[in-house]
């Protein structure tokens, strides 16, 4: 059995019997005028964090989610929408959609604005996406892809590349992990199944958005997620797993390399109302900047005495130099 099919076992049982502790997530859940989630798609919450952002919805995006889940945050991703067929929810386990189909009348009757045929469920796999090129606003996953192996990764994050139209934005919610993990953890199906013994590095996982041609890399959190212990798992060391918020948007990929935002801002504090770099960077006196990665090793390397770069927030929230 191949894990991906060890993948499928896994969900299968999850929609069939509800598993509150299969992922958990200190993500507080949506409260929007009007929007009620029913407590089943609560317990079927099977993400690591939150891939529904309010300014990534106006002006009614077609999104695409994969992954269903209990239907959380395909319903949560309706809201902004509000149109027949404006968010496709896209799984490979049947159950698991079937499960979503009948949670979605659940939500219908809690709440009035909401139709089942809003949300548009489909079956197909991440790396196959049955979508048409160039045709998504918005598209999503939480804790999917770091279940899967490099080959496969590769596959997915180029298919969500492809469907999405220019400048559209893929957001995802994944666990990432610092530390090296032996072989025994990374074979271990059920585990990388159970989005743990998957967890990429936030340097891997940002190369594999920018490998696939995403121009722009936000990092919009970085939370604690789990542990691996010597008593419970075959390690012999403590590992530490963190979730991360991320938006990689399908801008071109410019010249000097991708924009990747870390949380990192500059300031300026020299003898001048503002500083200007000529190369499109105004620093305002005493006034913070958000600033990519690649625009922070530009300014560091002026070697002033006068501008402050601060450390990763790994905290990114819009605006600043790019």
């Amino acid at each position: 059995m191949s894990y991906l099919e060890t993948t499928k076992d896994v969900y299968k049982e999850a929609a069939l019997t509800p598993d509150v502790g299969l992922c958990c997530t200190t993500n507080p859940i949506w409260e929007l005028p009007g929007l009620k989630i029913p407590r089943i798609m609560q317990e079927m919450n099977y993400g690591c964090g939150s891939t529904v952002h309010a300014r990534d919805l106006t002006n009614n995006p077609k999104m695409l989610y994969v992954g269903v889940g209990g239907g959380m945050e395909l319903l949560q991703f309706a809201y902004f929408n509000r149109t027949k067929g404006g968010v496709i929810g896209l799984d490979v386990v049947d159950e698991m959609l079937e499960a979503s189909r009948k949670n979605f009348k659940i939500a219908e009757e809690q709440n009035d604005w909401f139709k089942s045929d809003f949300v548009d469920l489909r079956k197909g796999d991440a790396m196959d996406l049955p979508v048409e090129d160039n045709s998504i606003d918005v598209a999503a996953q939480n804790c999917l892809f770091n279940i899967f192996k490099s080959d496969d990764l590769k596959k997915a994050i180029s298919e969500m590349y492809r469907v999405l139209k220019p400048h559209g934005r893929l957001v995802m919610s994944d666990p990432t992990c610092e530390q090296d993990m032996n072989d025994e953890l990374r074979n271990d199906e059920r585990l990388r199944a159970l989005c743990l013994s998957g967890s990429l590095s936030i340097a891997d996982y940002v190369k594999a958005l920018t490998d696939a041609g995403f121009g722009t890399i936000e990092i919009r959190a970085r939370k604690p997620y789990r542990i691996l212990d010597p008593k419970h798992y075959p390690t012999d060391e403590l590992i530490y797993i963190e979730s991360i918020e991320v938006a990689a948007i399908k801008d071109p990929m410019p010249a000097d390399g991708p924009c990747i935002f870390t949380g990192k801002a500059a300031i300026y504090y020299g003898d001048e109302d503002y500083f200007d770099d000529k190369a499109g960077h105004v620093l305002l006196k005493n006034q913070p900047l958000a600033i990519c990665d690649k625009t922070a090793g530009a300014l560091a390397s002026l070697g002033r005495d006068d501008i402050f770069i601060s450390e990763s927030t790994f905290h990114y929230d819009g605006g600043g130099c790019c």
